[in-house]
């Protein structure tokens, strides 16, 4: 399953990890675990659906249940693949969501961040890892000691990279940004020609993103778009699709976001490629 994320960089994806949930309380009714303050109506109407086996519950914790009542409470935003949770130390109080789209855990992770889920606000983030059951669907799966050793091949062959860089007097974080970006070389395969420029535009605060499926909107781009700060808009082109246009406030905004989203999949056949936009 996915690993635990750490930080708060970690890009919009189908599987949300939640934390800081508490697996030893003692259940005297819904109201502990849903306060009737918390509820929205449409939240509301999920509670019905947890199993009233939960109520009056002792000290350990039925992790089945609790994969029940999370089922419950976020199968409001979307069709769930899957939800783990874990009894090892290691797991304790973690579980994690798997969503069948992107736009449903964008809307989870948004509306059920610090909800009071057993008396506990809940901590959402994204996974940091594809869980297993997308990369078997999207046929990246890796069984886990292969992934080891290829993470550990990954990791020394960057270090390396980083050394080469910091001797050349690049700092490895921008090369990307400010020069030319290893996505940006991948020629578009997809109907007309690419429109990636020959020679990349300056920074700037705009972006060009470009190699969109054909059923992206402008709402599921801001989804994307809006968790990296000084979001302002996202402008699609109706006579070309595939292609749009999202602005920031300044150029080290917009990196940011260059950073996170580039190579990310709308789709299985979709990574996204993002330069900076001419102007």
């Amino acid at each position: 399953m996915a690993e635990i994320t750490t930080g708060g960089d970690v890009p919009p994806n189908m599987t949300i990890y939640i934390n800081n949930l508490n697996e030893k309380t003692k259940l005297e009714g819904i109201n502990n675990l849903f306060p009737p303050s918390s509820l929205s109506p449409s939240l509301h109407a999920s509670c019905a659906l947890i199993p009233l086996s939960l109520l009056g519950m002792k000290s350990e914790f039925d992790f089945a249940e609790l994969k029940k009542s999370l089922y419950a409470v976020f199968s409001q935003f979307g069709k769930i693949l899957e939800v783990l949770a874990f009894k090892t130390l290691k797991h304790k109080g973690q579980a994690w969501v798997v969503f069948e789209e992107v736009s449903s855990a964008t809307n989870a992770h948004r509306q059920m961040q610090g909800f009071p889920f057993y008396d506990k606000p809940m901590r959402i983030q994204y996974a940091k890892t594809k869980s297993d059951i997308i990369a078997k669907g999207d046929g990246t799966f890796v069984p886990r000691e292969r992934r080891k050793r290829h993470e550990e091949r990954g990791r020394k062959k960057k270090e390396q990279h980083d050394a080469n860089q910091a001797g050349m007097g690049l700092n490895p974080a921008y090369a990307g940004a400010y020069g030319a970006s290893p996505l940006s070389q991948i020629p578009y395969m997809g109907g007309a020609k690419s429109a990636v420029p020959e020679a990349p535009a300056p920074p700037n605060n705009i972006l060009f993103v470009q190699n969109l499926p054909h059923q992206a909107n402008q709402m599921m781009l801001q989804m994307l778009f809006c968790q990296y700060q000084g979001f302002k808009e996202v402008r699609m082109v109706e006579a070309k699709p595939g292609i749009a246009f999202v602005e920031y406030e300044n150029e080290m905004q917009s990196t940011v976001a260059m950073q996170g989203l580039q190579g990310f999949k709308m789709s299985p056949e979709n990574p996204m490629l993002i330069t900076y936009a001419k102007k």
